[in-house]
This record gives C-alpha cells, sequence and structure tokens, in this order.
C-alpha cells in the first residue's frame, strides 16, 4: 500500500468538523494558559483560557487534568496554524441562555455575585453568564454609589433576555417592593392605636425622626418627642437608636407615633396644681412682643403677658427680662383649664374598637370649648373695667375664636371617623 492510500485511509477514518459544532475530546495537555484536547480530528483542539471561563484568576491546571472528557464547542477549524481552536464558555453560555429565558418566562428569583460596580449599574455573574442591573433597578430608593455591592450576592430576576444584544436585563427593586408591602401589610395587621412598639431611628429632619417598625416607618413629629418643648430633633436622637413609641394614630399606611405618655402627663393635674391665684415660680422659657413664656415645669409654659410684667409700663419684655431667669408670679386666669383640657383629650387614643375612648375624649374637646368662652367673658371684662386698649383686645379676641374653630373642626373629625 502506498503512502498516500494510507494517509487518505487515515484521514477517512477522522471526523469531520466544522465550525460551530459541539464535540467531546479528551484532555491530553494542560497549560497554566490553555488546555489541549483530543477531539478525533487530524489537528487537535487549543482551549485557552479565555475562552474556558470569563473568570481570569482561574487556573486551569487546578480545573482540569489529562484523561479528563470536555464537551465543548468548534469556533476555528483551523485557526491558521493548523489548529483547531475551541470554546467552553461560550458552549456554557448558550446553555446559560436558555437557563436565563426559562427564569424569565417562570420570573424566577435568581441570585449571583456582583462581579463589577459600573457607572450605570452592577454587572453580576451568574453561572458562566453576565447579567446587568441598571442603578435604576439595584433598590427601591436612589443610591448614587454602588460600591457597597462589589462583591455582595443578590437576588434578582430578570425583565429582559436578548442573547444576540447581548441583553440581559435584571431587577432587583421589584423584590425589594414586593418584600416591603408583604412586611408592612404583616405589620400592620397586628399593630394598634395605643400600642407601645419598638422601633430604629431611621431618618431625622427639623420636623420629627422616621423610625423603622419593621415593615412601615412611623413619624414620631417633634411636638410627640416630649410634653416638654423640644427645638431639634437630633439633639435627642441620632440614626440607628432604638426607641419604644406609643401608636398614636394609623391612617391606611401612615403611621404616626408619639412619647407623650400618659403616666408622664404634666397636664394631667395643672388644673388642681396651677389655679387662679396660685404663686408660681419658673424660667423665662422664650418672649415676644406681646410677653414672655414662663416655664413652670417641663411641658407646662405659662405666658406672662407684657402688661403684667411690672406695675410701671414695659414696652417689650426684653427690657425687664432675659430667657433662663427664674421669676416668681400669680397664675391670673384660666387659660390653663383650656391646655389641660386639650392635652388630655389629645393623650387619649382612640381606635375603632373601643368606642369608650372616643366618649371620653370627646368630653375632654367639649370641656375645653366651654374653657373658651370664660375666656372671651374675661377679656369682655378686661376690656369694660379696666379699659386694655383695644388692640389688644381685638388680638387676644381673635386668638380665643381661632382656637375655638380648631376645637370644633377637632370634634367633628374625631365624630365623623368613631362616632357615626
Amino acid at each position: 500500500m502506498s503512502e498516500a492510500s494510507f494517509a487518505e485511509l487515515l484521514e477517512d477514518s477522522l471526523v469531520t468538523i466544522h465550525n460551530g459544532e459541539i464535540v467531546e475530546g479528551t484532555v491530553i495537555g494542560v497549560k497554566d494558559n490553555e488546555i489541549i484536547l483530543n477531539i478525533g480530528y487530524k489537528a487537535d483542539g487549543i482551549l485557552t483560557k479565555n475562552e474556558y471561563s470569563n473568570n481570569t484568576d482561574v487556573d486551569l491546571t487546578s480545573e482540569v487534568k489529562p484523561g479528563d472528557t470536555m464537551t465543548v464547542k468548534v469556533l476555528k477549524v483551523n485557526d491558521g496554524e493548523g489548529q483547531v481552536l475551541l470554546t467552553y464558555k461560550r458552549l456554557q453560555q448558550d446553555k446559560m441562555n436558555e437557563r436565563f429565558q426559562e427564569a424569565f418566562e417562570n420570573q424566577e428569583v435568581l441570585t449571583g455575585k456582583v462581579s463589577m460596580v459600573l457607572k450605570g449599574g452592577l454587572s453580576v455573574s451568574y453561572g458562566e453568564g453576565r447579567v446587568f442591573i441598571p442603578a435604576s433597578l439595584v433598590s427601591d430608593m436612589y443610591e448614587r454609589d454602588l460600591s457597597k455591592y462589589q462583591d455582595q450576592e443578590v437576588e434578582f430576576v430578570l425583565t429582559e433576555v436578548n442573547p444576540r444584544k447581548r441583553r440581559i436585563i435584571g431587577d432587583r427593586k421589584q423584590l425589594i417592593v414586593a418584600k416591603k408591602k408583604k412586611m408592612q401589610e404583616e405589620l400592620l395587621s397586628r399593630i394598634k392605636v395605643g400600642m407601645m412598639v419598638e422601633g430604629t431611628v431611621k431618618n431625622l429632619t427639623d420636623f420629627g425622626a422616621f423610625i423603622d417598625l419593621g415593615g412601615a416607618d412611623g413619624l414620631l413629629h417633634i411636638s410627640e418627642m416630649s410634653w416638654g418643648r423640644v427645638a431639634d430633633p437630633k439633639k435627642l436622637f441620632k440614626v440607628g437608636d432604638k426607641v419604644n413609641v406609643m401608636i398614636k394614630d394609623i391612617q391606611d399606611t401612615k403611621i404616626a407615633l408619639t412619647l407623650k405618655l400618659e403616666e408622664n402627663n404634666p397636664w394631667k393635674n395643672a388644673a388642681e396644681k396651677y389655679q387662679i391665684g396660685t404663686i408660681v415660680t419658673g424660667k423665662v422659657a422664650r418672649m415676644t412682643d406681646f410677653g414672655a413664656f414662663i416655664e413652670l415645669e417641663e411641658g407646662i409654659d405659662a405666658l406672662l403677658h407684657v402688661s403684667q410684667i411690672a406695675i410701671e409700663h414695659v414696652e417689650k419684655p426684653s427690657d425687664v427680662l432675659k430667657v433662663g431667669q427664674e421669676i416668681t408670679a400669680k397664675i391670673v386666669d384660666c387659660a390653663i383649664d383650656v391646655s389641660s383640657n386639650v392635652n388630655a383629650a389629645n393623650s387619649i387614643y382612640v381606635n375603632d374598637d373601643n368606642k369608650k375612648d372616643y366618649q371620653l375624649r370627646r368630653q375632654y374637646q367639649t370641656k375645653a370649648l366651654a374653657e373658651t368662652y370664660a375666656l372671651l367673658s374675661m377679656i369682655d371684662i378686661a376690656y369694660s373695667v379696666f379699659s386694655i386698649e383695644s388692640k389688644r383686645i381685638e388680638y387676644w379676641t381673635r386668638l380665643v375664636n381661632e382656637v375655638q374653630v380648631l376645637l370644633r373642626n377637632w370634634r367633628k373629625s374625631d365624630y365623623d371617623r368613631y362616632g357615626k
């Protein structure tokens, strides 16, 4: 037999392969940057490190060894040097694309590791595939810096699978929103007005603190932080603080909180403690053109009108008083009864299951409204008997009328909600 005919017979005995064909080979050599396979063809197959995995740190010598079998895809039958170029990662990518399509159709939740933080989002590795999560879909709130996600495992669902355009888009935001909604529903189902709950200070503003209750945020308004005056919430709390608060009100998903508890309510016995004619001692808390507010105790301020500061005429309170100064004075009117009843009503937390609380709160509201009419009578006496200047009379009358309107609206709102 001639050498030519033997070569022809040998070539005929070998398989014929084409670009894109999937073949099985046996590892006959492993180097740092490539794997050599016998694929039953006249030339060995070369699988480079770059075509084995997207992981540039992969160690081929620890991944495979001579004698191992591998299923690979033919990239190029002849690379110009008589070798067959193979790919393993692209075959895996084809399988991943099928996996991605299945997950997309079933809206399956996947978990991957963030391999790169990009300017516009996150590149997440899932098997041998890559998923891009746009910055707008990383969280349910805007995050300027995404670097904290580097090397972190994240859950996501797929919103677009288009292998031809290399667009595999993930969405983490909708999972977070759905989880928070479920937690919110669970929280709202178990809390009631008047209940004490523990939360964590999430955010502080000039008007209050947002408290994470584990499913929803509640607002602790600055006016509900203490029976006393609070100038700056940031001086009382810091983000991360654990606090025990009371549920004051629930309107749909809005939760109002309070720290003004009945057991430490300074107004509870204020009407008896600060009766007309009582001599009291307090400190000047703040001043206006028409008088100074005197703190009798934490949570209770009394107005010392400019006309009552001294026997002689006083133009401005600041001419004779200063903030922090301790003074002794006498209670001269019953405005405190209005404040006492308003605060007593405000300290009663009504829910739909307890109509007795509503009736008790309405009693205090009615008493407060009645006391405003007593104030108007005193203002009238001050004008007709003591000849107090008309501008002051008009100011106080208007102020009391505004309080009356607020009290009536408050009673009506409670009636519409609990009384019908």
